[in-house]
């Protein structure tokens, strides 16, 4: 991550790709439940996760920094890179790098941009052509802000941004300007 400081209470976005637009982050099933998994493990006491979105190769996080030190979340960070970069360097016989040498992270700046970028996570696997509907994606936060079953994800704070659930929905379905993201359209 880069070195300007987290500030608690404050939305970044948080993203990084594989080393090349060739190479995956995610091989099986598995590793997104894995690289979940790890999320939870390192960063889920740093970082309260408004929405993500996970594809073959990169991910995006909404996420509101967590009243923590700057210095454990770069180092919490790192520690879920290196442990998931090693287990799928072991699953695939690998050597090396997995993602990108930094990662990016960009403060959110305005509401605008909040929603923006929620609106865009969410249809990312859209976006690239991984589907046709954000509904069947199983590697975003989408489904559960929809669900009522238990998640990590801030699923409240989510919906208060909107009337309703059906506002949320249809707020989906809309196209939006991506003026506020177009530091992170990754093609």
């Amino acid at each position: 991550m880069k070195q300007d400081r987290l500030v608690t209470g404050e939305f970044y976005h948080l993203f990084n790709r594989a080393n090349s637009q060739k190479d995956k982050l995610f091989f099986q099933t598995r590793n997104y439940h894995y690289f979940l998994q790890k999320w939870d493990d390192y960063l889920s006491d740093i970082f309260e996760v408004w929405a993500y979105c996970l594809i073959p190769n990169h991910f995006h996080f909404l996420v509101k920094m967590k009243e923590v030190r700057h210095e454990s979340a770069i180092e919490s960070w790192r520690k879920f890179i290196i442990s998931y970069t090693q287990s799928i360097n072991k699953q695939q016989l690998r050597r090396g790098s997995l993602f990108q040498e930094h990662p990016k992270r960009i403060q959110i700046q305005s509401e605008k941009h909040l929603f923006a970028l929620i609106h865009y996570i969410h249809n990312n696997p859209v976006h690239h052509g991984l589907t046709s509907r954000i509904e069947d994606w199983n590697f975003s936060s989408y489904l559960a802000v929809l669900s009522k079953a238990t998640t990590k994800i801030e699923r409240n704070q989510v919906l208060k941004l909107f009337a309703n659930v059906e506002e949320f929905k249809a707020f989906h379905q809309q196209t939006t300007s991506q003026d506020d993201i177009s530091y992170c359209l990754v093609e």
